[in-house]
């Protein structure tokens, strides 16, 4: 019995001892293997030549863990089943309500409603009605919307805080459920963490329905950390839907607010871009398909309105798309107020072509931003632009979190999507666009309100900047894929 246990342990001491004497060579060889793996993945599959460069240098620089990093971090992993399930033909009701009503108001206006279109597949609804709100009142709309329930209620958010906004919330959607409306409730897995204990333990002890998008607390399963369901959107009765940019937490509705933010309710329907969405992301994440056809009315209003349904998959690239075609559409004024200023080199320049042509740009973001990396960055990218011509002014705390857009006083565009990388490739997202001067007047008159406690920063804010600080914002701008 000795003997063969000695035998055995013979080639494995012989082993051990060969890889003592060659380590070296076996650690470069595999970082070698692995980087050219990494590289061979990288030109295949990354569209963005700056990202895909980025992950080629971590993976020859640092050898071995840059390929873990490139294999946690870069590769997208998502199939959208959901997309199957719920990619349709669009419904009856749907077609009496595109296209409808007289031309747009300009040919630059017709090339954008077209341009979207061909991105998103869906057609720009006419007869709608939006009403534009500040936070603290859409909170209170929504709850009395749950309470007026009678079929369904369909509710995504990617943070709902177990606070003194999400508990009135709360009880809503557990009294809905008890009297039999059919509530489905879906939440971000890292978003439903920042309030503990979460809102998803009350909700699923009183009988209401939730589940959490690309959730796990197993580390195997981190490849799903950055790809964040960032959608707001409320859908009830399938006649009356509620988006924007709100989360749903206490900062909005203590006195004084400690944040601000912008969200609207929606009838007609464009209310079935909403549910659209809510169900490919349900389906996607626990296979129960819902109803998705619309059951509103056709002809509510005057606004022409079309989703916006963004992100890491086979949506890659339409919110930068479209901000791009609604920038060149731009003739005399862009209007753009957001907490999150890092666009990329594309949308730089084409804000700076805007202004070369005689656009002017009107900036609004915080004085003071809740994540620092991200304004030192978006201070850097913000210096050039006001270079240009462009008019940036700083919101003073309690800090902005509105996400909105204007062109020419027509078109509109609101929802969840910020002006970064994060946004713009990493989250799953829902925006509107808005083609209606009443409604651009409103969300103009609401941009004014924010300019005139705002304070205007010109080059001369620029100028008086300590030379330390321009050097920590230009560093951590090269870090703007990733912000």
């Amino acid at each position: 019995m000795m003997d063969a246990l000695a035998r055995m342990a013979f080639p494995i001491e012989v082993a051990l001892a060969w890889i003592h004497a060659f380590w070296p060579m076996i650690a470069a060889t595999a970082g070698v293997a692995c980087a050219v793996a990494v590289t061979v993945h990288v030109a295949q599959h990354k569209r963005d030549a700056r990202a895909a460069a980025a992950w080629t240098g971590v993976a020859w620089l640092v050898p071995v863990l840059g390929a873990v990093l490139y294999l946690i971090l870069g590769v997208n992993r998502i199939q959208r089943r959901a997309r199957m399930l719920t990619g349709g033909v669009i419904d009856a009701a749907m077609r009496a309500g595109q296209q409808a009503g007289a031309p747009l108001p300009t040919s630059r206006l017709q090339v954008l409603s077209r341009l979207v279109g061909r991105l998103t597949d869906l057609p720009l609804t006419d007869g709608n009605k939006v009403e534009l709100m500040e936070a603290a009142d859409a909170m209170a709309v929504m709850t009395r919307a749950v309470d007026e329930a009678r079929e369904s209620v369909f509710l995504a958010s990617y943070i709902f805080g177990n606070d003194a906004a999400g508990k009135p919330l709360a009880a809503a959607l557990e009294r809905a459920a008890h009297r039999g409306v059919q509530v489905r409730v879906l939440l971000d897995g890292v978003g439903a963490l920042y309030s503990l204990p979460p809102v998803t333990w009350r909700l699923k002890r009183h009988g209401v329905r939730v589940e959490r998008f690309l959730h796990s607390m197993a580390p195997w399963r981190m490849p799903y950390m950055n790809l964040r369901n960032h959608r707001k959107l409320m859908v009830i009765d399938r006649r009356v839907g509620f988006s924007g940019g709100m989360n749903i937490r206490a900062g909005y509705i203590q006195q004084p607010p400690g944040i601000h933010d912008l969200h609207a309710r929606l009838e007609g329907p464009v209310v079935f871009h909403l549910l659209r969405a809510f169900v490919a992301d349900w389906a996607f994440t626990c296979r129960e398909v819902l109803d998705d056809r619309y059951a509103g009315e056709v002809d509510l209003g005057s606004v022409r309105s079309r989703g916006i349904s963004a992100g890491p998959d086979a949506d890659f690239d339409k919110r930068r798309l479209t901000l791009l075609a609604a920038i060149g559409a731009a003739e005399y004024e862009l209007r753009i107020v957001t907490p999150y200023f890092v666009p990329d080199q594309t949308l730089l320049a084409s804000l700076q072509l805007a202004m070369l042509k005689g656009v002017r740009v009107i900036l609004v973001v915080p004085e003071k931003n809740n994540l620092r990396l991200v304004q030192w960055a978006s201070t850097h990218a913000l210096k050039w632009l006001v270079r240009e011509g462009a008019e940036l002014y700083l919101s003073k705390p309690p800090f902005d979190h509105t996400k909105l857009m204007t062109v020419d006083g027509h078109w509109v565009q609101f929802g969840s999507g910020n002006w970064d990388a994060r946004s713009l490739r990493l989250n799953f997202e829902f925006d509107l666009e808005c083609y209606d001067d009443p409604l651009a007047s409103q969300a103009n008159a609401l941009i004014d309100t924010r300019l005139s406690r705002a304070t205007p920063a010109d080059e001369n804010y620029f100028r008086a900047m300590a030379g330390w600080r321009n050097v920590r914002n230009a560093l951590a701008h090269m870090l703007e894929p990733y912000l």
